[in-house]
């Protein structure tokens, strides 16, 4: 073999191991910013998000007007559902809605959401838990609806992402029942705005004139408070039916 053929060889050779140096290289860093991505309901406090719901207990919750959740709300599989194997009336026994332990003024909410087929339930917010006062979280918290569209109450203000009795999505963006949503509510001062899947369903400003003469439309006539507070729990409904949550995050804003 000639000099010149040993040579070229020999920087084949080393431009070789270059690659290899660089492809390892590479891959180490993906395997470090996997590495670094948040875990399942991390908390998150170099961003502002903090974790509503740890993937293993209901702690941080406790059923409307109660010390405690209720047995009927459980935890698999870092997934949060309702046990509705014993319904009584339209909601279950020792379910109720779960409310979170503290409360809100400005703030983004995060989570994810799967309903039953023919499910109803909603996740409320600025909800104020004088049970003296009020007997149900419904009395003062307004609520993005959760609802599959084969419930009979599946009708115009009523459907999933909408402002409840209040305001209509924008678009329709649910999935089919049985399939995970992803939800947002974002409270700022009196602007209010829901996402669904990505869609801003709804974008609306509360305590207005505006928002008085819906509210004055509405069901919620008959409860004076409602719509009203500008801070209060964040709640989960029990609306008798099965419905699942997962990464629950909120940021206050």
């Amino acid at each position: 073999m000639s000099k010149n053929l040993i040579l070229i060889g020999f920087a084949a050779l080393l431009f070789s191991c270059n690659n290899s140096a660089t492809d390892n290289k590479d891959n180490s860093k993906d395997t470090a910013a996997v590495a670094a991505t948040p875990m399942f309901n991390e908390l998150s406090t170099d961003t502002g998000w903090v974790s509503l719901f740890d993937g293993q207990t209901t702690n941080g919750w406790h059923s409307y007007g109660k010390s405690a959740a209720g047995s009927a709300w459980k935890v698999k599989d870092g997934v949060l559902y309702l046990d509705t194997s014993n319904k009584k009336d339209w909601q279950i026994t020792d379910g109720g809605d779960l409310t979170s332990n503290k409360m809100y003024k400005n703030f983004d909410l995060k989570l994810e959401w799967r309903i039953s087929p023919a499910g109803n339930s909603g996740i409320m917010f600025h909800v104020g838990e004088d049970t003296a006062k009020y007997k149900y979280s419904f009395w003062t918290g307004p609520e993005m609806q959760i609802l599959d569209k084969a419930h009979p109450d599946a009708t115009v203000k009523h459907m999933a992402g909408d402002l409840y009795d209040l305001i209509s999505s924008s678009k329709r963006s649910e999935k089919a029942a049985g399939e995970w949503n992803q939800a947002e509510i974002v409270c700022m001062d009196s602007k209010l705005d829901f996402y669904l899947n990505g869609v801003n369903t709804v974008s609306t400003f509360m305590w207005d004139d505006q928002w008085n003469k819906m509210v004055a439309a509405s069901k919620f006539v008959e409860w004076p408070d409602f719509g009203t507070l500008k801070q209060g729990h964040i709640v989960l409904q029990d609306h008798g039916n099965m419905v699942e949550f997962k990464n629950i995050m909120i940021k206050n804003l």
